[in-house]
């Protein structure tokens, strides 16, 4: 029987990519991103659990999901987490204190660039950690994520598809970026991030993860938050990529991809093969 692959499937690029460990750091890294646009972050302050040390773990743990529905998941589980967002966002709103005016969460701009900032972090630390990725297919990539913009109520044509479109955006919105004052610097908070007990071991290696995906920041983002921003970091952070990815790679697959990402794989070697790719198991 024909298997719903939701909004990717075997074929895509984004399944090929999505479930290597190293993509935490391009995680990490969007987070970073998205806090550049004033609005978006004064939307997270304002209304967010991030700050709250005993719902931040919770929060993320969320977000993660999400981002596996979606990858992942079928059309219905797709539509059901993004229609749970939309319902979120859409009753939210926050102060801008630069114009003294309320806005929603909703707002297309702050929406188009946490999602451009989603991509083009994923992809920035794929590449640079060595996962095989022609530019062609680069654009793929970056086209097949529209679809993941609709689920938070963009409309896919006015989503770069492209690489360079993505840059081309980013180039535009540059002027208006900067960090707000009102919030806690990630790497100063990254010292205090509460986990829950399982995961207190990981401790020592949050302010190392949060350092990795601030030297992966495009220079001048880099330099928005106060910190260096040179070719040295620029080196560091290929070389510590490239690194990492090889030494995951000696994990074996089966402990090393989760289960999600082991199938997709799976699949999507079938499919290259030109072999049937309806089952789901």
């Amino acid at each position: 029987m024909d298997r719903d692959h939701g909004l990717f499937g075997p074929e895509s690029v984004t399944w090929r990519v999505m479930g290597e460990p190293i993509l935490l750091v391009g995680g990490f890294r969007a987070l970073l991103m998205q806090a550049l646009h004033p609005r978006t972050m004064r939307g997270v302050l304002q209304n967010s659990a991030l700050m709250d040390p005993a719902e931040a773990w919770n929060r993320f743990v969320r977000t993660t999901e999400f981002v596996r529905v979606r990858t992942y998941g079928t059309s219905a589980e797709v539509e059901r987490a993004g229609a749970r967002v939309r319902k979120i966002h859409s009753r939210l709103t926050a102060l801008d204190p630069d114009t003294g005016q309320r806005f929603r969460l909703d707002e297309p701009d702050g929406l188009l660039w946490v999602h451009v900032g989603e991509v083009d972090s994923y992809l920035s630390v794929a590449r640079r950690a060595g996962v095989r990725l022609t530019d062609a297919e680069a654009d793929r990539f970056v086209a097949e994520w529209r679809r993941a913009a609709e689920v938070v109520g963009l409309a896919p044509e006015d989503v770069p598809g492209s690489v360079g479109e993505m840059r081309d955006y980013i180039e535009a919105c540059r002027p208006g970026l900067r960090f707000v004052p009102e919030a806690t610097h990630p790497l100063r908070q990254s010292l205090s991030t509460p986990l829950p007990p399982l995961l207190l071991p990981l401790k020592p290696v949050m302010p190392v993860l949060t350092l990795l995906a601030f030297a992966t920041l495009p220079r001048w983002a880099r330099r928005l938050y106060g910190l260096p921003g040179s070719p040295v970091g620029d080196l560091w952070a290929t070389a510590t990529l490239k690194t990492l990815h090889a030494g995951i790679g000696l994990v074996p697959a089966p402990v090393r991809y989760a289960p999600d990402a082991r199938r997709a794989l799976r699949l999507s070697a079938a499919a290259a093969l030109g072999e049937p790719v309806g089952d789901a198991a």
